[in-house]
Formats: structure tokens, sequence, C-alpha cells
């Protein structure tokens, strides 16, 4: 795979997150519909936090985000158990953008570096891009689906469907 493509498609992703996510009304953000098990605002950390660990964690890079970010949005967390409040939206969302912006700085021209043994089984930095971009999509999928079942109007509908856009998008 070559370096240029595996950067369209993790930007692809994560630019089409970031759009549903901005989308989603200050109402819904911390609402669990029925059939999910967290809130819009859980997947907006979530995808923060693992895709640090994915990415600059497994290529041994410094990580960025503050520890406590852990307790909230990791693995197997829910909003149901959060002590105090998440950090604020705004924040994780300018904080999702710098965190492209420093994956691509750190990383660029340095995909087909080798990484160790990995619960991805991902053998060198592309494949975990590659493998977040499949998480980012996934998550896209869930929010979509979330923000969809919270009944919004049919106008609203239509700005939340995913793009279809080309892989050409600017970064």
């Amino acid at each position: 795979m070559s370096e240029d493509f595996v950067w369209r498609v993790f930007d692809k992703h994560m630019n089409q997150l970031i759009r549903l996510f901005k989308k989603c009304p200050p109402e819904q953000r911390r609402v669990i519909p029925d059939g999910f098990h967290n809130n819009v605002h859980w997947h907006l950390g979530h995808v923060l936090y693992i895709t640090q660990h994915e990415v600059l964690g497994l290529s041994e890079r410094p990580l960025v985000l503050p520890e406590s970010y852990e307790d909230f949005f990791a693995f197997g967390t829910k909003p149901a158990d959060w002590k105090e409040d998440p950090p604020e939206w705004d924040l994780l969302i300018a904080q999702l953008k710098e965190l492209r912006h420093y994956i691509h700085e750190s990383l660029e021209h340095r995909l087909t570096e080798p990484v160790g043994e990995n619960f991805l089984r991902a053998r060198d930095i592309s494949e975990l891009v590659s493998l977040t971009s499949l998480h980012l999509s996934y998550h896209q999928g869930v929010v979509y689906g979330m923000l969809k079942s919270m009944n919004m109007n049919t106008n609203e509908e239509e700005q939340v469907t995913p793009s279809t856009g080309s892989f050409l998008e600017e970064r």
C-alpha cells in the first residue's frame, strides 16, 4: 500500500467522523439511545483515546493526552461509571483535530517502520494507521446509527448522512 493512500484513507475517515460529531446537537451528546451501551460523547472521547494508543503508543511515539482519559474512554468503560464529568466536548473535538496533525507530523515517511508485537498483529506503522482507519469507520457507523435512532427529523437526517466523498479530500 502506498503511503499516500494510507494517509488519504485515514484522513477521509477522521474528517467524516469529526463532521458527524460536530452535527450532534448538545442535548443529544449524553443520551444513550435504546439498544446502545454508550453515548455520543463517549464515542468521541473513545476514538480520540484509542487512536492515540493504537497509532502513537504501538509505534512507540510519545502520548499526548492526559492519562485520566483512560478512566473515561478506554475499552470497557461506560458513562455510567464516570465518577466526574468527562472532558468538555469542544476540547475533545479540538484534541482530535490536533492528534490527526500530530500523527501526520510524527509518522510521515515512517509508515514502513516495523512495530513490536501487539494485540492488533500489525507489522508496521502503515498497518497501525490502516487498522485505526477501520476503527474510525466503525465508530462513524455507530454514531450515525445513534443519531438516527434519536428520532432526528428528515432534514437533520440528511445532514448526518455519512459522506461518500472522494478519497482525494484534502487533509
